[in-house]
């Protein structure tokens, strides 16, 4: 079933033909005068709006993810009669970033701590090139360090010190 956002009655422009600044500036009646200041007069807030209904925010959010907003909205309610109505741009940010902190802890965890090395099947490779050596720097030509064959694709088993 889809639902609709005007419950099924097809939306009117409460605005008028006013709404443009062109259909203005070619000239207006008397009573588009006086309907365009009444209509105007009405989209002041009151100074108490928005409100804030409790029942609006169980239903917007589910428990857990009400649980998991608690902190930041407990430091916003604290914060709002410092910093006024910026306080929720604030929180929004500063959840974001919290997230991407915590996400780039996780990736510097697992890299550190899951390298592929010979005792995994799985985990983070990584892979280090040569540094570019062109004819006019002094080490040139810079041979691979590495000499044996066996130092290809070792993983760390050649640093193995095992005592059998």
């Amino acid at each position: 079933m889809h639902s609709s956002d005007t419950g099924g009655v097809k939306p009117m422009a409460i605005a008028g033909r006013c709404v443009r600044e062109r259909e203005r500036l070619i000239g207006m009646t008397p009573e588009e005068r006086e309907w365009r200041s009444k209509w105007l007069k009405d989209q002041v807030l009151s100074h108490n709006e928005p409100r804030n209904v409790p029942e609006m925010y169980k239903a917007q959010y589910n428990v857990i993810r009400r649980l998991y907003r608690a902190p930041l909205n407990g430091i916003a309610n604290v914060l709002e009669p410092v910093l006024g109505k910026r306080v929720h741009t604030l929180r929004f940010f500063a959840g974001k970033f919290i997230m991407g902190y915590l996400a780039c802890l996780y990736g510097f965890y697992y890299m550190k701590y899951n390298q592929n090395d010979w005792k995994r099947l799985g985990g983070w490779r990584t892979l280090t090139s040569r540094t570019a050596v062109l004819p006019r720097d002094p080490g040139y030509p810079a041979l691979p360090s590495r000499t044996n064959p066996s130092d290809y694709s070792a993983r760390g088993f050649d640093k193995v010190t095992l005592n059998l």
